[in-house]
């Protein structure tokens, strides 16, 4: 799962935001003091140093990050042309009458500039170095762009694709090869088949992540890979935040690497299939792989747990922050919702004007805000199944599973019944707390942002 956030967003959610000043050049983000006993003055004849930063021009707007610490914004092309006029060495003032005589407006650049040492971008203001945080870490540090260049390379989806076809044309002259549920029982030991499947179903979830990470890295992008929680399912995702500076190739094709893996290896894997005879024990092997491979596929479509789709949906609408707008749409949705029904029974009628005013959609450009509230009923609608199902299917079998389990221990059962037992205890039950744990961690971690 790609994770952009900081993607994580597991890519795709902004590690920083916009700044927030009276001059409408950056409208989202909240200057902070540079040092801890306060920021340095700032004169129309201050000259800052800037970090190293990208920009990319994407609709009305530019996206404008730092690739050290993986914290981008979006900001209106006076803001982005600021920029890179402090960074091209001008002052405060100077900078302030070119944009004048560009625009024909004025702009407080001395709060511009306190915004955007809060975001990180100024490593000098004056004189005054401004303190930096430590860049996040990024798995496999030692893998350079230069080592996997190819990934990005053009000819490559042609050769998925080929392979996909070539699979496709198999299986319509083989139906027979198709998997079912059965075929991931290959053996009559459960234990085995169980440890067998979690051990290859991590090791698809690992080259799914690795093939996000490494397409990340061709481009430029740090990336980590770190686990986490999506409602009730524990996943691994890849942060390739900086990805949004990529051009859109580069983009889309970063987003949709873990899906193109798991199906060139479904591909490959039919192609291995048609040699073998039905029955064999190397035939169910292949095809127990194959079934592993096709699973994790149409969780893909579950957008609203912001899946590798999710972000390829994002890039495509141009929103910027599709689940983080639809869920605040969704909350107003339900607020006006209740507020009508206690007018309902107070007596009173309409609703009030201020509650129109309420609607976080109304500041989103126009396409956006179709986007916003179509994907708002989608994230209502598809977490209210997923929690429903884990309520009534998911839930009730794990623990009607690991009751069973405990019930299975003990002298009276064998050799071959406790192992079964252990085994379901330390897979079901491991991947349960790992789970837990996990959404833990993540929580605290979260927390602890916000405090900040």
């Amino acid at each position: 799962m790609t994770d952009t956030a900081g993607p994580a967003a597991d890519a795709s959610e902004a590690s920083g935001a916009a700044a927030d000043t009276d001059t409408d050049i950056a409208p989202d983000a909240v200057a902070v003091g540079t040092a801890a006993d306060g920021p340095p003055r700032i004169t129309p004849t201050t000259r800052v140093v800037l970090h190293d930063l990208a920009a990319r021009r994407d609709r009305d707007e530019w996206i404008v990050g730092r690739m050290a610490t993986r914290t981008f914004v979006a900001l209106p092309a006076a803001g982005a042309r600021a920029v890179e006029l402090l960074g091209a060495g001008l002052s405060v003032g100077r900078t302030e009458e070119s944009l004048r005589a560009e625009t024909g407006e004025e702009f407080d650049i001395a709060d511009f500039v306190g915004d955007l040492a809060a975001l990180g971008f100024v490593a000098r203001i004056g004189d005054h170095a401004v303190p930096d945080a430590e860049p996040p870490r990024a798995s496999l540090p030692w893998l350079r762009p230069r080592h996997v260049r190819l990934a990005l390379h053009p000819v490559l989806p042609l050769l998925v694709g080929a392979l996909l076809a070539a699979a496709v044309v198999v299986l319509v002259r083989r139906p027979d090869l198709l998997p079912g549920y059965r075929d991931l029982l290959w053996s009559r030991h459960g234990s085995v088949v169980l440890l067998s499947g979690a051990a290859a179903g991590w090791t698809l979830l690992l080259a799914h992540e690795l093939a996000h990470l490494v397409t990340a890295r061709a481009a430029g992008v740090p990336g980590k890979m770190r686990l986490g929680t999506r409602l009730q399912f524990l996943v691994m995702q890849t942060d390739i935040s900086g990805i949004e500076l990529a051009p859109r190739r580069h983009r889309l094709t970063a987003y949709l690497a873990g899906i193109a893996l798991n199906l060139s290896v479904a591909s490959s894997l039919v192609l291995a299939l048609t040699p073998t005879e039905p029955g064999t024990t190397a035939h169910r092997l292949l095809a127990a792989a194959l079934l592993l491979a096709l699973l994790p596929l149409p969780f893909q479509f579950m957008v609203f747990t912001r899946t590798d789709l999710y972000f390829v949906l994002q890039d495509l609408t141009g929103c910027r922050d599709l689940y983080g707008d639809g869920l605040a749409y969704a909350r107003y949705r339900v607020r006006r919702s209740v507020r009508s029904v206690r007018s309902v029974r107070t007596g009173r009628r309409g609703v009030r004007a201020g509650d129109r005013d309420d609607d976080p959609s109304a500041r989103l450009p126009a396409h956006e805000r179709r986007a916003v509230r179509l994907y708002s009923v989608v994230l209502v609608v598809g977490t209210a199944a997923c929690l429903t199902f884990m309520a009534a299917v998911t839930l009730p079998v794990d623990i009607a599973l690991l009751v069973r389990a405990v019930r299975g221990l003990g002298p009276d059962h064998g050799l071959a019944g406790n192992a079964d037992a252990v085994t379901v205890l330390v897979v079901l039950g491991g991947v349960n707390v790992l789970w837990l744990v996990t959404w833990w961690r993540n929580r605290r971690s979260r927390r602890s942002a916000g405090a900040t």
